[in-house]
């Protein structure tokens, strides 16, 4: 990246790797989203940082949620995981759905469940402090890791990591009554870590005082690659058929562009319906193609075809889906929100348009499509900007040196 201020990088020293005699340590991960399967996206940049941390001695112990037909403990690319049940199985719907918040606060049964969830992750992962010893505990998403991560590594007299994604932060700004237990899982961890800029501002004018470092997840750079060829008249969106998506806006944004190009929609979500209808209503339907979700190592081939990678996310806490798009090449145009900005240089690896604003998205859409030369350049900086800052290695090196300055006697 080029941008003036650019994102800081964890502690000092982050750039560099862990001394071939340093001790191994080992760390608990918790977890409320984590790959059920091979490809699957849930929580996939967990996975690509615990299979990094391994070359910086660093071991992963994951505890996750159970998902159907699962086992309990499993080794998934040589890490293990600990998947705990938290209710009756018919009744085990809050994780894998990116509607936790939204599930407990429409129903009482998911209001029970959720209380389940919190006694089977601290039990599982107090099995885990036993059996593996961690030297600490690295909850993401401070709801409903981190807070279990205050009791479990409280009781263990370990340091507590929390990294927030995103999600959790929206809910700490939006739900007063979850202020306290905010505050009270940031003032008990050692380290606080945010996955952008924009998320580091937020955890500060919620709780002054707390200084995040900023650490972003990682994506498979070696999945996410160009081909020799892409389509001319193709735009491509990944995501969550939801509102804080943005797909409404972009539906409107297609509508007023004056390229006639197809778009392909990748993803599910609550809001599949109405918007479907939105598009029949715009007249816009036999433009679109919804492909429903994918799983990841699916997602290569839709970014290569794309002439280009939209992504309308408003508050987006970082949008690795952009950079699985920057990776392959494809010119990306977003809103100006959230933690995009940390990815995307408006008019060097991307274009920007002002937050909410579908006239503006749609000019930028056509932009790309009058400047062929553009959208090339554009792409081509995009994967650069990516490689340095998102692969696996960058990331497990800045967290590995952060957890051996909190561990370190």
């Amino acid at each position: 990246m080029t941008r003036a201020g650019r994102r800081p990088r964890g502690p000092p020293g982050a750039r560099g790797t862990t001394m071939p005699d340093a001790p191994t340590l080992r760390v608990l991960f918790l977890t409320h989203s984590y790959p059920r399967v091979p490809g699957d996206a849930a929580g996939s940049f967990l996975l690509h940082l615990a299979v990094a941390l391994r070359k910086e001695r660093v071991d992963v112990q994951v505890v996750a949620p159970a998902a159907d037909a699962l086992p309990e403990h499993d080794v998934f690319e040589g890490i293990p995981v600990d998947r705990f049940h938290y209710a009756p199985r018919r009744y085990e719907n809050l994780a894998y759905t990116g509607e936790m918040a939204q599930e407990v606060q429409r129903s009482w049964l998911a209001k029970f469940a959720l209380v389940g969830f919190l006694g089977a992750e601290f039990a599982a992962a107090t099995r885990e402090r036993r059996a593996f010893a961690p030297h600490l505990v690295h909850a993401h998403w401070w709801f409903p890791g981190g807070l279990v991560g205050t009791w479990a590594a409280g009781l263990a007299g370990i340091p507590l990591v929390t990294t927030m994604h995103g999600t959790d932060v929206r809910l700490a700004r939006a739900r007063t009554f979850a202020r306290p237990l905010f505050r009270h899982v940031l003032h008990h961890s050692r380290a606080v870590t945010t996955v952008s800029r924009w998320l580091a501002d937020e955890v500060r004018d919620l709780v002054p005082g707390v200084a995040p470092l900023v650490a972003p997840m990682p994506v498979a750079t070696s999945l996410f690659h160009p081909a020799a060829t892409r389509s001319s008249d193709r735009v491509l969106f990944v995501g969550r058929l939801n509102a804080q998506k943005g797909v409404a806006l972009l539906l409107d944004a297609i509508a007023r562009m004056r390229h006639q190009v197809a778009f392909d929609l990748v993803g599910d979500g609550p809001d599949a319906a109405p918007l479907k209808a939105q598009a029949a209503q715009l007249g816009i339907a036999d433009r679109l193609t919804w492909h429903g979700a994918r799983p990841q190592t699916e997602l290569p081939a839709f970014y290569q075809r794309a002439s280009a990678l939209v992504v309308p996310s408003l508050e987006e806490g970082l949008g690795l889906v952009a950079v699985e798009g920057q990776l392959c090449e494809a010119p990306i145009v977003a809103f100006d929100s959230g933690g995009i900005t940390d990815i995307i240089t408006h008019g060097e690896t991307g274009l920007l348009a002002p937050a909410g604003d579908a006239d503006a998205l749609a000019a930028a859409l056509d932009r790309l499509f009058d400047d062929p030369e553009l959208r090339f350049a554009l792409g081509r900086a995009g994967r650069m900007s990516a490689l340095g800052d998102f692969a696996p290695e960058s990331a497990a090196r800045r967290y590995a040196t952060l957890y051996r300055s909190i561990v370190a006697p």
